[in-house]
């Protein structure tokens, strides 16, 4: 997984811990060039997550998983992680 960038990664440990229906991640790094945590190299990112492993969770059990999956990437490759995480019955049909 050395051979992997930041987003490659954090796709991979998403995808391999909750199998999701749909998994996005953007990169929103380039938007916060001269803030404090871009100096530090942390990225920004925002995900949105369908799995079925957020049913009957609330958002903040769902958040605490994300968090769990990527905890080692945070403060360190990860400043910032604006989360979307829902389960496939909450999406409209």
């Amino acid at each position: 997984m050395s051979s992997m960038n930041r987003t490659e990664k954090l796709r991979h440990k998403i995808e391999s811990t909750f199998a999701p229906v749909s998994c996005q991640i953007v990169d929103e790094s380039a938007l916060h060039v001269g803030h404090a945590g871009a100096a530090s190299g942390g990225g920004h990112y925002k995900i949105h997550i369908v799995s079925a492993q957020f049913e009957g969770l609330n958002r903040l059990s769902r958040h605490r998983l994300v968090y769990d999956a990527v905890g080692d990437m945070m403060h360190a490759e990860i400043h910032a992680l604006a989360i979307t995480a829902v389960a496939p019955s909450e999406i409209p049909q």
